[in-house]
């Protein structure tokens, strides 16, 4: 994925604040992948962060889970000039296929890790542990200039998206299903312009299961997931440059890269129901639960990694360290796990060490 300049400066901006706690050093550059180990440091450590940490960690997959990932690092090296990272996201699938292989030390997911993902995985000797780490939804977007749509429900979705929607080039094209699902919305007869994640994202394989799975299956389509031919891509800001691009678009990305981007799309409220609750997606609505798309946020840390790079474990323990995350979602709008959850994945990860 490649980070808008917003999110360049809101992830360097974390690191900024986790290491002038203590001092008020200036910040490392921020980068996906860190310089040559061995330069001065030049912050102070916050007194949260652990210090004598070196080696080098990749982490690859989720675009989504991206930037908490390196926010995560760049904090990390800031206090630890001899620790280095490469963060990258390719999306959930690739993410996994370079995991699974053994070429990476952890793997960012905005979904659960699929069985045969699992497979290869312990084709190759690979055992990991899964570890939530934040929560996202996913915002169903138009164009800023689209006032025609205020409301979609999962069956509106389904009829817009769906496999059934196949060749569909106007929004009054879907009709005819939404009405067949019980829907009652008002299609404009305008161009139906679809941009969203292609099927090696976390955020399509997630849309499908949350939004369409379901109807799919009741009207004998079990196993399928959305229409074809619409323009599929890894790249979010490709997304968000296709939907603002037409005035009767639709699509969707992660909800903090919507956010980011509130000047070129507008957010479309969502129904789980035909005729439902209309929901906006917020940071309050997605952590109750009450908005539909909403979605828990992953990393997959291999164990044997984690025991021969003692870098891996460290950046895995200041990860799940207290304050840690919620820092980093200051800047990253995701949100934060409850108590709870985060204790169970501190837990986990004890358990897997």
């Amino acid at each position: 994925m490649t980070f808008s300049t917003k999110r360049i400066g809101g992830l360097a901006l974390a690191a900024t604040m986790f290491v002038a706690a203590c001092g008020g050093g200036a910040a490392s550059p921020a980068a996906t992948t860190t310089p040559a180990t061995g330069a001065p440091a030049t912050t102070t450590p916050a007194e949260s962060t652990p210090a004598g940490v070196s080696g080098a960690i990749i982490v690859s997959g989720s675009s989504t889970v991206e930037p908490i990932s390196t926010g995560v690092a760049e904090a990390l090296a800031a206090a630890n000039p001899d620790f280095t990272y490469t963060v990258e996201g390719p999306g959930t699938g690739d993410g996994f296929k370079k995991f699974c292989a053994g070429e990476t030390d952890i793997s960012d997911a905005s979904r659960a890790i699929k069985d045969e993902e699992t497979a290869d995985c312990a084709a190759n000797g690979i055992e990991y542990v899964e570890l939530k780490v934040a929560i996202d939804g996913m915002s169903i977007l138009t164009s800023v200039n689209n006032t025609a749509i205020a409301c979609l429900s999962f069956p509106d979705l389904y009829a817009l998206v769906g496999p059934e929607s196949t060749g569909f080039a106007k929004w009054s094209d879907a009709a005819a299903i939404a009405k067949e699902l019980g829907s009652n919305t008002v299609f404009p007869d305008a161009e139906l312009t679809i941009t969203g994640p292609g099927e090696e994202s976390g955020t399509f394989d997630s849309f499908v299961e949350l939004a369409l799975a379901k109807i799919a299956e009741a009207r004998g389509k079990k196993g399928e997931t959305t229409r074809p031919d619409y323009t599929a891509s890894a790249n979010d800001n490709a997304i968000i440059d296709g939907l603002s691009g037409s005035d009767t678009s639709l699509g969707w990305v992660g909800f903090a890269f919507a956010e980011e981007n509130k000047d070129k799309v507008g957010e479309i409220q969502v129904a789980k129901d035909a005729n439902g609750t209309c929901v906006a997606p917020t940071a309050e609505t997605i952590a109750d639960g009450t908005y539909p798309l909403s979605r828990p946020l992953f990393i997959y840390v291999n164990k044997a990694k984690a025991v021969a790079n003692p870098a891996v474990a460290a950046y895995v323990d200041y990860y799940l360290a207290e304050g840690t995350i919620s820092k980093v979602l200051e800047t990253v709008p995701y949100v934060n796990l409850t108590a709870d959850v985060l204790a169970e994945s501190r837990s986990a990860w004890e358990a897997a060490r």
